[in-house]
């Protein structure tokens, strides 16, 4: 995979900038290596003056962690982005449709286009669910969805975060900073606002709340507490949007209905945002031995009296095997051709594939089927021999474990480096909420991948992030 054949999203193959990056480039030629190195370090003074960080875990320097910041946005124009929102928009349909179905009348298993055995043997299927319809038929409330380009108008789906997605605070906070260090370039630039995005998160929240809901919905968010990767997020989301943060002794189950502890009197919970995995939720129904969760939340949850989102039990809409259906899964319901693409997927579950994947392991990424955040994965054209001979054991071992994919030549953005702006390789995951309507914030979380030709933009494996532009008409 040469340089020359990675899409550039600033420059053109004769090195002019491209529309929606003119403004941008004109000011970069204003702008002195210096100077651009001490924007850099405001930048960093700016997220350490606000704790901005993530926690590592299994790492033996400090836990805490400060995501590298990149200070050139990335840039895309109203009609990319009216492509981009409406291949979404029809997704998170399409998924939630899937659930519903799944956990009633699983039509699409009798019409025989998705495997039963794929959905009632994943351990993402919670058989507690079945029968049980959440308000207004919505699971996945809050997706982020997983985007790569590798062409002028050649954007893929990579996943389709349906769980507890994170990150959204880093899409918020990288635009302040922009905001506060260039205030000229969004004078020059008509860039399509974020800073809704917690309203939008709250009248989403409170638009499934239960039925029998009196007056304004009481919302929350349920965190497992400081020692948690994201903590900080949930803070800054509970804040940004006027909403108690709670840990499991916050709350209680009494009459069928939950309650929050507070310095009056305990006040009833409609909405409750968790930000806690499916088997910790409550000890009585799931994991016993949870202390992050809440006894009873289960019962209260499934006799409609309270909403929890996302709704128990979505994790199968993302699990890596479904993903290779999600092409059907999108014209089951809707009768539609898929506005975006799926990256091709083979099921290393299927003899044929496995054998395919084994033959080619030096070009392929292969990755966990219940695998995230970059880790449990082989990148093939970047691996070691020891490391493909290690990952073939495996395999071989548990075939079942495992999906494999091309490597994709993922764009490129400008990047500030040692030696100036250089490209590196960029992801996208925009931020969806889905409740009363559809609701994409415009853009959403750049990585990138700091390493000179690193394909990986987790920040976990040593990705940054950088701020997403989106170009109002």
């Amino acid at each position: 995979m040469g340089e020359s054949t990675i899409f550039n999203e600033m420059l053109t193959a004769d090195g002019r900038p491209r529309a929606p990056y003119r403004r941008l480039a004109e000011w970069f030629d204003t702008l002195s290596p210096a100077e651009m190195r001490k924007k850099s370090r405001e930048a960093e003074t700016i997220f350490r003056r606000l704790g901005i960080t993530f926690a590592v875990y299994g790492t033996s320097e400090a836990t805490e962690r400060l995501i590298p910041f990149d200070i050139v946005p990335r840039v895309l124009s109203a009609s990319e982005w009216r492509r981009l929102s409406a291949g979404i928009d029809q997704r998170v349909r399409a998924l939630n449709a899937f659930l519903y179905d799944i956990y009633h009348r699983q039509e699409i298993v009798r019409a025989g286009r998705v495997p039963a055995e794929l959905i009632l043997q994943n351990e993402a299927f919670l058989p507690e669910m079945i029968g049980f319809t959440p308000a207004r038929r919505v699971y996945a409330h809050i997706i982020g969805t997983d985007l790569v380009r590798v062409g002028e108008d050649d954007f893929y789906v990579l996943e389709d975060n349906t769980r507890t997605p994170s990150g959204v605070s880093y899409m918020l906070e990288n635009r302040e900073t922009m905001m506060r260090m260039f205030p000229e370039l969004f004078q020059q630039n008509r860039v399509a606002p974020i800073e809704h995005y917690p309203d939008m998160l709250r009248e989403t929240l409170e638009s499934v709340a239960p039925e029998n809901c009196d007056g304004d919905p009481t919302v929350c968010i349920l965190t497992p507490g400081i020692y948690n990767s994201a903590y900080f997020e949930h803070a800054f989301l509970a804040d940004t949007m006027g909403v108690e943060l709670c840990e499991a002794r916050d709350l209680y189950v009494e009459d069928g209905k939950v309650w929050m502890r507070t310095t009056q009197s305990p006040q009833r919970v409609d909405v409750i945002y968790r930000r806690i995995d499916d088997a910790f939720l409550d000890p009585l129904t799931f994991r016993p031995d949870s202390m992050l969760g809440v006894p009873g939340l289960f019962d209260a949850y499934r006799a409609g009296n309270v909403t929890i989102c996302n709704a128990p039990g979505t994790g199968i809409a993302d699990d890596k095997a479904i993903y290779a259906y999600v092409p059907d899964i999108i014209e089951f319901y809707t009768g539609q051709k898929p506005i975006l693409k799926n990256v091709p997927t083979w099921n290393c579950a299927k003899p044929d594939d496995l054998a395919y994947v084994l033959d080619r392991l030096p070009e392929l990424v292969v990755k966990e089927v219940h695998g995230s955040g970059g880790y449990g994965m082989l990148i093939g054209p970047t691996a070691s021999k020891r490391e493909i001979a290690e990952f073939s054991k495996r395999l071989k071992a548990n075939p079942a474990n495992y999906i494999a994919q091309p490597t994709l030549a993922l764009s490129a953005c400008p990047t500030h480096v040692q030696s100036g702006l250089a490209p590196r390789h960029v992801d996208l995951r925009p931020y969806v909420l889905v409740g009363d309507k559809v609701r994409i914030t415009p853009g959403g979380l750049t990585r990138v991948a700091l390493k000179k030709g690193s394909l990986v933009v987790n920040s976990s494996q040593g990705g940054g992030t950088k701020d997403t532009w989106v170009l109002e008409d």
